[in-house]
């Protein structure tokens, strides 16, 4: 007889009991509180009871997952409660993605002959965004849609792997116009990264970079190709950091923010005097003022985790990272040579240098960046594409039932 494992048992008391601080943290009581938490609770509860009793693979990482979106939608609720309330509806749609992504991709076949396809899309949302986008924050990245934002960036980041994918699980000798198809791979990676250049999106485009140097790395050793691409970044980089204003603040505030602390130092000290403030265990749930940094619903939730939920809240939060990429490294590894592996390889990867993007920006390890902490993070273009990023590899896991 089969039945509910402990985890999703633990998710539903850690549930309750977040949503139940949050709601006698507010005066007067506002039961609205519990209605989000207790449908957080059932979408989470009956999405794992399909993948575990019909059997669609590795029931886990929906369950690691929503354990993120938890967490994110109760610092939301606790922030703003609206973004909370408009962040369980996008969590409900994300769900109905990862249920669709699931299915086209578990049931259609010859996936990895459309590679040029996926490279046409990409390039097409790029001049869409380009010709009709809309600018926030000096990036140029956004699309308007029946009065709802979109970032298309988010959507490409998964064609990007799609279209990689189709190449390394290819024959890797073959050629085009008597030129090795791996440069011209090469070349076709560096046309994405140029829009995101032009669109001033510098952090998602050294996502971009680093998700191709590591599946070249991993499906496709070659000194040489290694060696360009590592010529190619050293020089644009330099050159970004010597001529584009933006980059030369983000440099200057990551080596020293303390030199103008009250302005363009602002952010990330607020961010750091946050997580100290914060201690190992936290000031509790309410109790602290995260409200200072800016954009703390977006780029700095996890400096907001930090202050409220302590040290070790944000240790949990990086070890439920490190949990998902394991499992999806496993997926991958039990796997054979072939498409889906090099899918299940590429997504992996994606989300594990987008979380240590965004955690080192905030933890002034590294230049911030201005992405999205994946499944935390507010914003409806980022939970959906991140949940069907998530259908990809459940159906990926689903072929082999990687359960272990």
């Amino acid at each position: 007889m089969l039945s509910f494992k402990r985890p999703v048992n633990m998710l539903v008391l850690i549930n309750i009991l977040s949503f139940g601080l949050l709601f006698f943290y507010r005066e007067p009581l506002d039961y609205n509180v519990l209605y989000v938490g207790g449908a957080i609770t059932v979408l989470t509860v009956l999405t794992y009871s399909i993948i575990y009793f019909a059997h669609l693979g590795d029931e886990y990482l929906f369950i690691i997952v929503s354990m993120l979106v938890t967490l994110g939608v109760v610092m939301l609720c606790r922030l703003n409660y609206m973004l909370g309330i408009k962040q369980v509806g996008w969590y409900l749609i994300a769900i109905c993605a990862f249920y669709i992504t699931f299915a086209l991709y578990r049931y259609t076949k010859n996936l990895e002959g459309l590679k040029w396809i996926y490279f046409g899309a990409g390039v097409a949302l790029f001049l869409i965004t380009l010709i009709f986008g809309k600018s926030v924050g000096g990036a140029r990245n956004w699309l308007v849609i029946m009065g709802r934002t979109f970032q298309p960036s988010e959507l490409i980041k998964i064609i990007f792997v799609l279209f990689l994918s189709c190449y390394f699980s290819g024959d890797r000798n073959k050629k085009i116009f008597n030129i090795n198809e791996r440069y011209i791979i090469a070349a076709a990676a560096y046309v994405y990264i140029g829009f995101l250049v032009i669109q001033r999106e510098w952090g998602i485009s050294l996502l971009f970079f680093i998700t191709y140097i590591i599946l070249t790395y991993i499906f496709d050793f070659d000194w040489l190709l290694l060696l360009i691409n590592g010529l190619f970044i050293m020089i644009g980089g330099t050159i970004g950091a010597l001529t584009l204003y933006h980059i030369k603040v983000r440099i200057s505030t990551w080596l020293n923010p303390w030199s103008d602390i009250a302005n363009k130092g602002y952010q990330i000290t607020q961010s750091l005097f946050a997580i100290a403030a914060g201690g190992f265990f936290g000031r509790g749930i309410g109790l602290g003022s995260p409200q200072l940094i800016p954009e703390v619903h977006s780029d700095f939730i996890f400096s907001a985790i930090c202050e409220e939920m302590g040290i070790f809240g944000g240790i949990a939060i990086i070890l439920l990272y490190f949990i998902f990429v394991y499992r999806g490294i496993k997926i991958a590894l039990l796997l054979p040579d072939g498409y889906d592996k090099c899918v299940a390889t590429g997504i992996t990867v994606i989300f594990a240098i987008q979380t240590f993007i965004i955690i080192g920006g905030v933890i002034k390890l590294i230049p911030l960046t201005g992405i999205t902490l994946p499944f935390v993070s507010y914003g409806g273009s980022s939970l959906v594409t991140c949940f069907m990023a998530l259908g990809i590899l459940q159906a990926i896991s689903s072929k082999k039932q990687v359960n272990a």
